[in-house]
């Protein structure tokens, strides 16, 4: 096959993996990031990779909690209601796609492409030439009531015939996992094919590589627009300079809805912010990353740290932390390891970001039909760090043509084209 020209539009996790594997594959690669490309959610998540989460955020019984939890200031969710149409529109098509209909097709997708995931960040952490803290101890879920603990243990019945394999913990099995913590849990759930890593060591890795490989960076380039012919985009604009590309791969994360706006694509996102906060391990030996079920609350051992972050945050300003989601992240923590109060200055040690968010809760992933040289890969929300790998590789395979090693109908960039 002839190599291409490709200009990749964001530089995250998704950018740099689809960098990655066009770069392996002898394309000449160009990434253009607004930022400096050392920041955003690619590098302060929580480092989880989760084929356990494979039921979409939009899924039955949201809407309704998500409405109870805008009534508590310190909830895992919370929406600033506006009058802005695109958050409306948003918020019907999650409603609409928040079925079990949905959900039950969605879910094998969601397997599939986690699976493919996990895989490749084995490959990936293999090499040499990468070093990013790949450890597979699994994902617990801990589970503080017993409503919460029938959810997740009707959840890891799923898994199990979807093929995740999934153990149902009682409490004294849970602390013989976490001896030094102890939860104060009822049960838990253990999700053995997990993993997790440390984020910024991996985007690191994935920008030297890429350097030492030929691939060019553009940090801090806001792309303003398009110059299109037809079914091709010609020219990609700045602020400095044009940019011209055989390729064209959207992955700008929170910013792809208006790039695509820009394109004439409907492409629905809202801006999911969350935060996160990393303190010094010390003597609180968690070995297991884990989720706090019912605050939506992860926490993860990254060697002499521990990071933990959480919420949802719709709309509102996206750079301003919210002190009251914070204090709702460090209760659910002191609630669930009693004896750990972790010291945070507020709003010094608080990192935040922004998911992109589909409203059915699935990626977007493949070519739009009204552009022959574009492949859209973004809204994976809060997988994105899960999903990178997988992402990427579909992004190279979709510019050289070839089929896809997973179905991709469910991540079509054109499924809300005529809605």
């Amino acid at each position: 096959m002839d190599k291409k020209d490709i200009l990749v539009i964001g530089g995250g996790i998704c950018g740099l993996c689809s960098a990655y594997y066009l770069t392996q594959a002898g394309h000449r690669v160009l990434v253009l990031d607004q930022s400096n490309i050392a920041g955003g959610c690619s590098f302060g998540n929580a480092g989880m990779i989760v084929p356990s989460h494979f039921v979409p955020l939009a899924a039955p019984g949201m809407v309704s909690r998500g409405l109870r939890w805008m009534l508590r200031r310190d909830s895992p969710f919370y929406v600033h209601l506006s009058p802005d149409p695109s958050l409306f529109s948003w918020g019907w098509k999650f409603f609409r796609a928040s079925n079990a209909e949905r959900v039950q097709k969605a879910m094998p997708a969601l397997r599939d492409i986690s699976l493919l995931s996990r895989k490749l960040f084995a490959e990936i952490a293999s090499s040499e030439q990468f070093s990013f803290s790949f450890e597979t101890r699994g994902l617990l879920m801990l589970c503080k009531t017993e409503k919460v603990a029938e959810e997740e243990a009707h959840t890891a019945a799923i898994g199990n015939q979807l093929g995740i394999e999934a153990k149902v913990l009682n409490r004294q099995e849970v602390a013989r996992m976490e001896p030094a913590l102890l939860p104060d849990v009822v049960s838990g759930v253990h999700y053995p094919g997990d993993a997790h890593c440390n984020p910024a060591q991996l985007m690191e890795a994935l920008k030297e590589w890429l350097a030492a490989h030929g691939a060019t960076f553009f940090p801090e380039c806001q792309v303003t627009g398009f110059r299109i012919s037809g079914s091709t985009i010609k020219e990609i604009q700045t602020p400095e300079q044009s940019f011209q590309a055989d390729e064209v791969i959207l992955c700008a994360g929170s910013w792809s809805g208006r790039l695509a706006r820009k394109l004439g694509l409907a492409l629905p996102l809202q801006a999911g912010k969350g935060y996160g906060m990393t303190v010094a391990r010390g003597s609180h030996g968690l070995v297991h990353p884990s989720i706090l079920c019912g605050a939506r609350v992860a926490i993860t051992p990254m060697g002499d740290l521990l990071r933990f972050g959480g919420t949802m945050e719709i709309g509102g300003s996206p750079t301003e932390v919210n002190p009251q989601r914070v204090q709702g992240i460090l209760k659910a923590i002191t609630e669930y390891f009693p004896g750990f109060y972790p010291e945070v200055k507020i709003p010094d040690q608080v990192w935040s970001g922004l998911r992109p968010c589909s409203p059915d809760g699935m990626p977007y992933i493949g070519r739009p039909g009204k552009y022959r040289n574009l492949v859209v890969a973004t809204g994976h929300a809060m997988m994105g760090l899960s999903l990178g790998p997988a992402t990427g590789y579909l992004v190279r395979g979709l510019v050289e043509n070839e089929k896809a090693p997973i179905e991709l109908d469910l991540f079509s960039p054109d499924r809300y084209r005529y809605r």
